[in-house]
């Protein structure tokens, strides 16, 4: 579980408020983080066995060189998915050593402690959970960001060292100057008062509410760019081309979901605390409510914040891992990106018979970009055979895409 109530654990004098959430069922609460983050590394491994079907028949998959590199999308969602991965791996230890070693934890709340080791592991394992955790909110924003600008032609692959300086500087830099501001002048000062609390909370929430807020904003745009880019194409919107769009549109929505799902919590549970923190009195019977509230939205975060890589990578790429393979065809539309509307009908079939006088219909050549508009489509789902929608984009003359539904 992500919150910035994991470093004031670390300081000998907590408001009343912090205490409240960390002394409510401690051991219960870390066996829960400590079995859910467990859970997620288990199915994350698990969706990594190598486990991807063929791209199609007739469709060479791609080469271990391609696929090592691949467009920044691609690498934007494994860096996202390796913070997320490291992240989750510091709540599992965070909590086993909470559950194994109570006297340990017992000396870091002690206020004229000797052992300093204490401390130093509450500090570090609080810093690398709220780093880790920040970086893969920046590689989201990042995610988004990407996708338009691919839309928008703007992207190239200069962009993702901008990402990486981005991702890292920033998240570097809020996480180290939240915790300076929190221990300052020395961990035993901390949370004397709410100068020290506030800056380091502004720093943990914020990449989380830039992608709860940005994030549905450039996915939005990105989607009508999507449909405008494939007017554009033929000239007239065609059910194809509408079903395309409604899928993008789908996949941003089940990202967005997901992210909603797994860390809306945690808004309304500081939302909780802060407000604990500004009355006189939170034992006062007329905030019973509000201090059960904050107690149910605490252990939730400890089930929903490490299970959000699992659900994102479902979210991206879909169940990959194991495979159950049911018998029937699959639905395939083919289409083809250089023709107009007109050639849609039902093509004779290879070679069968042709009617005296009849031939294939003629195809119209679309001015230049037909073939750049396809690569900037199949950006947004590439790198992945088991994502929502699949774009394979074959070179030659034509260059024909094939949209595979699944």
């Amino acid at each position: 579980m992500a919150s910035p109530r994991l470093g004031t654990f670390c300081c000998p004098t907590r408001d009343a408020a912090t205490q409240l959430a960390l002394g409510f069922q401690p051991r219960a609460f870390h066996a829960l983080c400590l079995g859910s983050g467990a859970l997620r590394l288990a199915l994350g491994l698990l969706q990594l066995r190598p486990g991807r079907l063929p791209a199609g028949p007739g469709i060479a998959s791609a080469s271990p060189t391609t696929s090592a590199r691949g467009p920044a999308s691609v690498r934007i969602v494994r860096a996202a998915t390796a913070c997320d991965l490291l992240g989750c791996l510091g709540i599992v230890v965070r909590s086993a050593v909470w559950l194994g070693f109570p006297s340990f934890v017992d000396d870091i709340s002690a206020v004229n402690r000797t052992d300093v080791w204490p401390a130093v592991f509450c500090m570090g394992s609080a810093l690398w959970i709220q780093l880790l955790y920040s970086a893969c909110f920046w590689w989201l924003f990042c995610y988004a960001v990407d996708a338009y600008l691919v839309i928008q032609r703007s992207a190239g692959q200069s962009t993702i060292l901008l990402y990486h300086l981005m991702t890292w500087g920033l998240a570097a830099l809020l996480s180290v100057e939240g915790a300076l501001m929190l221990y300052y002048p020395s961990v035993a000062r901390c949370e004397r008062g709410l100068e020290h609390a506030i800056p380091h909370y502004i720093t943990t929430y914020l990449p989380l509410l830039l992608v709860l807020v940005g994030n549905p904003i450039l996915f939005r745009k990105t989607v009508t760019a999507v449909a405008s880019l494939l007017k554009g194409r033929q000239g007239i919107y065609t059910e194809n081309e509408r079903r395309m769009g409604a899928m993008i549109k789908t996949r941003f929505f089940k990202i967005m979901l997901v992210f909603i799902v797994c860390w809306f919590s945690n808004v309304i549970n500081e939302s909780l605390l802060f407000y604990l923190e500004m009355q006189a009195d939170i034992n006062s019977s007329s905030l019973k409510q509000v201090r059960n509230a904050a107690k149910t939205t605490w252990f939730m975060m400890g089930i929903l914040n490490p299970a959000q890589g699992f659900l994102l990578s479902l979210a991206f790429y879909g169940w990959t891992g194991c495979r159950l393979i049911l018998p029937g065809p699959s639905k395939e539309i083919q289409w083809d990106s250089m023709t107009t509307s007109a050639t849609e009908g039902a093509p004779p079939s290879p070679g069968g018979p042709h009617e005296p006088g009849e031939g294939p219909a003629p195809k119209k050549e679309l001015p230049g970009g037909a073939h750049t508009s396809d690569e900037a489509l199949s950006l947004l789902s590439e790198g992945s055979d088991g994502s929502t929608i699949e774009i394979h984009i074959a070179s030659g003359k034509a260059a024909d895409s094939l949209l595979k539904v699944r």
